[in-house]
């Protein structure tokens, strides 16, 4: 009788099934870095590889002082040196918070998946338009992912990993509270920015009311758009401080008129009165409910401003079930907004703004907008 091998014996096995050779069966290796740097023909695929740096022109590439999170370099040895043998990885927006150098300065000499199109980036063999990062032997990365998983184990997010309740409250702190500080009136040109219209880049989209409006109508005559704290001053009386009072997390444009009538009020469902100029809004005499459309991003921003500012801050900020809250540091209502949060999930406009806030002003992030599950792990 023939003997078999113990590999002979497996494949003929999964033959017997239908199996062998099929994709359903066995996923496709990863490439290495110098079979990447060999197939430079635009076709999709997943390199494997350490990363060795941050490429800075066609031969140049940096291992520290990286000035941005646009790129990184990957190479089939942690100790390679010579950028002939490195694969250029171009890192699009809304990967660049997780896997850009600059942030993760940690990522040096781990090895990673990158799933993108082999092709030339900085003159040199690349890998471009990036749909998925893992780090090897972890989970897979997918083909047509544009944006990175909500993890709390991403790079960004690693001291978050794995936490909950008061843990995780505190190493989201720890994570975000790193930031740079804008005055009042740089808001003014921040806005124009973080809320411009898709649509039309001369203008910015108004919070509550929706509208599209000219960036250059802002101040504080009737028509105007103006600085909408979404977190009121009141609520804690820190005015319009470097800090709390200019963070551009829970800032955002709104017609003047209509940022008056809302004022200092709390968030619940329910109201009696409308604005004309601001219709899917609804509030009473303790009470606003913004229309359907934001009500994720004002329960997310809530979140934030209360993770952001703990003790030790300028303020120790909280969230509570009351919509009396008056000039106590507390804002509600959490049960409602925990609702908002899961109602309206983050979308495109909202996920591009903490991206801008990030890379072009305040270089931290709104982690509910990254996770807006961590809202129930940490007011369960």
């Amino acid at each position: 009788m023939a003997r078999w091998s113990p590999l002979a014996l497996v494949v003929a096995l999964l033959a017997a099934v239908g199996l062998y050779g099929s994709t359903a069966a066995v996923a496709a290796a990863p490439l290495t870095v110098a079979q990447a740097i060999a197939t430079q023909n635009g076709s999709s695929a997943t390199v494997r590889g350490y990363v060795v740096g941050q490429p800075t022109a066609t031969t140049t590439v940096v291992r520290s002082g990286y000035p941005n999170d646009y790129a990184l370099a990957l190479a089939d040895s942690a100790s390679t040196t010579s950028t002939s043998s490195m694969v250029y990885v171009q890192i699009p927006s809304s990967f660049r918070a997780a896997w850009g150098m600059r942030t993760n300065p940690s990522l040096l000499g781990k090895q990673i998946d990158v799933t993108g199109s082999l092709s030339a980036y900085f003159s040199h063999a690349g890998l471009t338009s990036a749909t998925a990062f893992a780090f090897a032997g972890t989970t897979p990365p997918t083909s047509g992912t544009t944006t990175p998983p909500p993890s709390d184990c991403l790079a960004y997010y690693a001291a978050a990993c794995g936490k909950s309740g008061a843990a995780l409250k505190s190493a989201l702190n720890g994570i975000i509270r790193s930031q740079t500080k804008l005055t009042y009136a740089q808001v003014w040109e921040a806005l124009k920015v973080t809320d411009q219209d898709p649509n039309n880049s001369a203008n910015v989209i108004l919070l509550y009311s929706g509208t599209s409006r000219s960036k250059t109508d802002n101040g504080g005559d009737q028509n105007d758009w103006n600085r909408e704290h979404v977190w009121p001053q009141s609520h804690g009386d820190f005015g319009t401080s470097a800090g709390i009072g200019t963070d551009l997390h829970h800032l955002r444009p709104e017609d003047v008129t209509v940022n008056g009538v809302r004022g200092n009020l709390d968030f619940d469902n329910g109201g009696t009165q409308t604005h004309p100029e601001a219709p899917g809004n609804v509030f009473d005499s303790d009470s606003w409910e913004p229309r359907n459309a934001v009500k994720g991003d004002v329960a997310r921003m809530l979140f934030y401003m209360a993770v952001r500012y703990e003790s030790g801050d300028q303020l120790n900020l909280e969230l509570n079930n009351s919509t009396s809250n008056s000039s106590q540091p507390y804002m509600g209502k959490l049960s409602v907004l925990k609702q908002w949060n899961l109602q309206d999930p983050p979308d495109a406009f909202e996920q591009r703004r903490n991206q801008v806030i990030f890379d072009s002003y305040q270089r931290n992030r709104n982690p509910f907008i990254d996770n807006h599950k961590w809202a129930d792990l940490i007011w369960p």
